[in-house]
C-alpha cells in the first residue's frame, strides 16, 4: 500500500448536510431537471456548495487534514456507490455513455425512472427518515468503476485548500442494502457477489490514494442491524473486504465508519483486519469492554460521542466521561459524532424567531461540529501527558443548561400527566372488527374495489405563495381562507369528475403533514430554515417537540366540514400519528418514547370526536413512519412495538363503530413488522406496493390479513404517468393473493409534491384500470 504519514484528525464529523443552507441543491437540481439549467451549471452549483461547505467546517475547528468529510451527493449515498461500481439493472438497457460512465442523466433516470420503466425501489435508511434507492443485484451485474465523481470531488476541493475525507457506503453495507434484480435465481443473495464487487473498490482506492487523498471513510452501518443474513457469513464478508482493501497497493487510509447503533460482535471482527480507524457509535452504544478496545491495537479508534440525528445539546459531562473512559483502553482516540449530521438542520443561530431559551438546549449541524471540537480538547496528547486545551467552562455552561431545561415551563404539565397516568386497557380497544364492518356497510354503501388517494393533492406555486403572502402579512387570513377553499373545492370537482369513491380535501392549508399539527398543538414549535433532507430534492422541516403535549382547540375540522358539504360521497377527514408526528419531529430525549406518543395519541383521539360530531364518517390516521422508528436490534422491538401500536389505538379506539379508521404505511419492509401493521385494528390499511412491484402482498396474504387494504398502484415519487395496462396488472396482481372484498385502490402516498397534469393523468388511469378489473371479477362471480 501507498505509505500514509497523517493522522487521523482527532475532531470529526462523519457527514454534514448537503442540500445547502437555503436549499441552492434542490433548487439546482430541480431546475436542471425542469430544463432551465444545463450540466454545467448543475456542477457549478454544486461544487460552489461543496465548497462552502468545507470552508465552513473549517471555520468552526475541524482543520486538520482529512477533517472534513467529502459527503456531498446529487441525490443520495446508496446511488452514488451504485453508479461508481457499475449496478445498473439491466431493465435500464445501458446507461453508461460512450466512455462507460454513468453520467448525471443516467444517475437521475435510476432515482426517477423514465417512460418505460420505473426506477429503483426507495425505503428508509436504518432508523432516520432519509430514504435511500435500493441497488438491484444479480449474477448477470457487470461491476465496473463506471464514475470518477468521487475523485473529482477531493480533487476540486484540495485545489480549493481544503483537503476532504472521500466517502462511500463500504461494500459490505452496500450489497445488503441491495436487493436481487428480477432476472436473479431463487435465493440469490447479492452478499454472494463481494468477490467481484471489491476490485472495484480496489481501483477506486487507488485512483484517489493518486490523486493525494490520505483517508477514505467507507461507511458500514448495516453491521449495527441484526440482519436476515447469517451472522457468521456477514462476519466473513467483513473480513474478506478489508482484508482484500487493507491489502490494496495503492490506497489512501481505510476509515470504517458503523453509526446508528452498537457494533457489538462485528467490533472484533473489525479490530482484526488491518484498516486504520474504526468509528463506533457511543452515544447510542455503550462503551465497548477494555478488552474489546484493546484487540484494537495501534488503530485509531473514533468515538461517536455527539448525536448526529437529533437536535438537543450534547451533555458535555457525559461524554467527558466516556472520554476518560476510553483513553485508558485504546491507544490512538478521535471525536466524532454518531452519525452525519445530514439528519439535521444547518444552524441553530439563523432560528431568532425561537426564543433564546429554546435556542440554548439545541445543537444543529453547525453546532455539533463545534462541540466535537471542544470534546477533542479533552483528548491527552501522546507526547505530553497533558490535554490539549482547558474544556471546563464548556462542559460547566452545558450541564447548566441541560438543568434548566428540565425546570422550564411547558416542559411537564400536570394536567397532561394526569391523563395518562389514567388511562386504562378499554382506552385501547374498539368494537370486534366485524361489528365494525357491518355498520360501516350499512353507513358507506361503497362499491367492490373503492378508489380513493392518500389525502394530499398538488401543492401548487399558487398555494405556496398565497401561504407566503399570508405569513407575510400580505394577504388577510379572510382572503387565504378563501383560496384555500377555491382550491379544496376544485379537488372536490376533480374527484367527482374523475369518478372517486371516497374523496379527500387535498390538504392545500398544510405546509407539512407534521408540522401543520405542531403549529396546533402545545409542546411543540416550528423553524424557519430547519430544512432536512429526505430523499433526492425533497426536504422537509422537523417540528420541534420540547414539551408535554396537549390540544387546546379543533385543527382540521372546519376545513373537513367545509370540503364535506360540496359532496355526497365520503369525505375523508385527515390526521398524522402519533408515530410519525415524533418520528418527523426532532422529538424530546428527557421522557420515554412511549409517553410522548401518548400525549399526542390523547390529543389525536379528541379531534377524532370533533370530526365524528362534525359528519365526518372516514378518518385516516396516517403512520408511514411506524417501520422507521423500529429498533435495529431485534431484542429491543418489542418494546417499540408495543408502545407505538398501542399510541394509534389510543388514538382511534374512541371513533364509533360506524366510523371507518384508515391508516396508510409507506416506504418500508413491511413484512417484518406485519404483526404490527395488523395490531393497529385500522379498518383500511393503504400500503406502498407500486415500486416494489406487488411484493407487499404476498406477506398480506401469508399473514391472513383480514380487514381493508390499498396496496398502492401508482408511484407518486416518481414523475412518470403508469399507464391504464400498468396499473390493471397490478391490481390484477393484488386480487390474486388478498380477497377482493378488502382491497382498496388508491396511490403510494400523498400527491403534494406531483403537478397536476401528471396527477389527473394516473388519477385517470388508476379509475380506468378499476373498471376493468371489477368487471373481470363480476364476469368470474357468474
Amino acid at each position: 500500500m501507498t505509505e500514509q504519514n497523517t493522522a487521523f484528525p482527532s475532531a470529526s464529523i462523519l457527514g454534514y448536510p448537503r442540500i445547502g443552507r437555503r436549499r441552492e441543491l434542490k433548487k439546482a437540481v430541480e431546475a436542471y431537471w425542469a430544463g432551465k439549467i444545463d450540466a454545467v451549471a448543475l456542477d457549478a452549483a454544486a461544487k460552489e456548495i461543496q465548497l462552502g461547505t468545507a470552508k465552513r467546517l473549517q471555520g468552526l475547528g475541524l482543520t486538520e487534514a482529512a477533517a472534513v468529510p467529502g459527503t456531498f451527493s446529487f441525490y443520495d449515498q446508496v446511488l452514488d456507490a451504485a453508479a461508481h461500481v457499475g449496478a445498473v439493472p439491466a431493465r435500464f438497457g445501458n446507461l453508461l455513455n460512450a466512455e462507460g460512465q454513468l453520467d448525471i442523466d443516467g444517475y437521475f433516470t435510476l432515482a426517477r425512472g423514465n417512460k418505460e420503466q420505473q426506477p429503483l425501489e426507495m425505503t428508509k435508511w436504518f432508523d432516520t427518515n432519509y430514504h435511500y434507492l435500493v441497488p438491484e443485484i444479480g449474477p448477470e451485474t457487470n461491476f465496473s468503476l463506471t464514475s470518477n465523481r468521487i475523485v473529482e470531488e477531493f480533487e476540486y476541493a484540495l485545489a480549493n485548500g481544503v483537503e476532504t475525507r472521500p466517502y462511500i457506503v463500504g461494500p459490505v453495507t452496500f450489497l445488503l442494502l441491495s436487493k436481487a434484480s428480477d432476472d436473479a435465481p431463487a435465493g440469490f443473495s447479492p452478499l454472494s457477489r463481494l468477490e467481484d464487487i471489491l476490485p472495484v473498490y480496489t481501483a477506486l482506492l487507488g485512483k484517489l490514494a493518486a490523486a493525494g487523498a490520505s483517508w477514505i471513510q467507507l461507511d458500514e452501518p448495516a453491521l449495527v442491524v441484526d440482519q436476515d443474513t447469517p451472522e457468521q457469513e456477514i462476519q466473513a464478508a467483513v473480513a474478506r473486504a478489508y482484508e482484500v482493501l487493507a491489502a490494496a497497493a495503492s490506497r489512501p487510509q481505510l476509515f470504517v465508519s458503523t453509526p446508528y447503533g452498537a457494533l457489538n460482535g462485528q467490533l472484533g471482527t473489525l479490530a482484526a483486519t488491518d484498516i486504520d480507524a474504526l468509528h463506533i457509535d457511543v452515544f447510542k452504544g455503550e462503551v465497548p469492554s477494555a478488552a474489546a478496545l484493546a484487540a484494537l491495537g495501534s488503530k485509531t479508534l473514533v468515538a461517536g460521542v455527539v448525536d448526529g440525528h437529533n437536535i438537543w445539546r450534547n451533555d458535555l459531562a457525559a461524554s467527558a466521561n466516556k472520554i476518560a473512559e476510553l483513553q485508558k483502553s485504546v491507544a490512538k482516540l478521535a471525536i466524532s459524532t454518531s452519525t452525519s449530521t445530514q439528519h439535521v438542520p444547518h444552524d441553530v443561530t439563523e432560528e431568532a424567531q425561537l426564543s433564546e431559551q429554546l435556542r440554548s438546549w439545541l445543537a444543529f449541524a453547525d453546532q455539533k461540529a463545534v462541540e466535537v471540537v471542544t470534546l477533542a480538547g479533552l483528548l491527552t496528547d501522546a507526547a505530553t501527558g497533558v490535554q490539549s486545551r482547558d474544556v471546563q467552562p464548556a462542559i460547566d455552561e452545558a450541564t447548566r443548561v441541560i438543568a434548566s431545561r428540565a425546570e422550564a415551563e411547558g416542559v411537564r404539565r400536570a394536567d397532561v400527566r394526569a391523563r395518562t397516568e389514567a388511562l386504562t386497557p378499554a382506552d385501547f380497544n374498539r368494537s370486534e372488527y366485524a361489528v365494525r364492518e357491518a355498520a360501516q356497510e350499512a353507513a358507506l354503501h361503497l362499491p367492490p374495489l373503492p378508489t380513493t388517494t392518500i389525502g394530499s393533492f398538488p401543492q401548487t406555486s399558487e398555494i405556496r405563495s398565497a401561504r407566503a403572502r399570508n405569513n407575510k402579512g400580505d394577504l388577510t387570513n379572510e382572503q387565504y381562507e378563501q383560496l384555500m377553499k377555491d382550491e379544496i373545492k376544485r379537488v372536490v370537482e376533480l374527484q367527482e369528475e374523475l369518478g372517486y369513491d371516497v374523496l379527500v380535501h387535498g390538504e392545500p392549508e398544510r405546509n407539512d403533514m407534521v408540522q401543520y399539527f405542531a403549529e396546533n398543538l402545545e409542546g411543540f414549535d416550528v423553524t424557519v430554515h430547519g430544512w432536512v433532507q429526505s430523499y433526492g430534492s425533497r426536504c422537509t422541516r422537523p417540528s420541534i417537540l420540547w414539551g408535554d403535549v396537549t390540544r387546546s382547540a379543533p385543527i382540521t375540522v372546519a376545513w373537513a366540514e367545509y370540503a364535506q358539504s360540496l359532496t355526497n360521497k365520503p369525505m375523508k377527514g385527515m390526521l398524522t400519528g402519533p408515530v410519525t408526528i415524533l418520528a418527523w419531529s426532532f422529538v424530546r430525549d428527557d421522557q420515554p418514547l412511549g409517553e410522548t406518543a401518548n400525549q399526542v395519541g390523547l390529543a389525536l383521539r379528541d379531534e377524532i370526536a370533533d370530526l365524528e360530531a362534525a359528519g365526518i364518517k372516514i378518518i385516516q390516521v396516517d403512520e408511514p413512519a411506524l417501520r422507521e422508528l423500529l429498533p435495529l436490534r431485534k431484542a429491543d422491538q418489542p418494546a417499540y412495538l408495543e408502545w407505538s401500536v398501542n399510541s394509534f389505538r389510543l388514538s382511534t379506539a374512541g371513533a364509533a363503530d360506524a366510523t371507518q379508521i384508515h391508516t396508510h404505511l409507506c416506504y418500508s419492509e413491511f413484512g417484518a413488522i406485519i404483526d404490527a401493521i395488523d395490531g393497529l385494528d385500522a379498518d383500511v390499511t393503504s400500503i406502498e406496493a407500486a415500486r416494489s412491484r406487488m411484493e407487499v402482498v404476498h406477506d398480506l396474504e401469508s399473514h391472513g390479513f383480514g380487514r381493508g387494504v390499498g396496496p398502492g398502484v401508482y408511484d407518486i415519487h416518481s414523475p412518470r404517468v403508469p399507464g391504464k395496462q400498468e396499473v390493471t396488472e397490478l391490481l390484477s396482481t393484488a386480487v390474486k393473493h388478498v380477497p377482493s372484498r378488502q382491497l382498496w385502490v388508491n396511490p403510494d402516498c400523498g400527491l403534494k409534491t406531483r403537478g397536476y397534469a401528471e396527477t389527473e393523468a394516473s388519477l385517470r388511469n388508476l379509475v380506468e384500470a378499476t373498471k376493468t378489473v371489477r368487471a373481470e371479477l363480476l364476469e368470474g362471480a357468474k
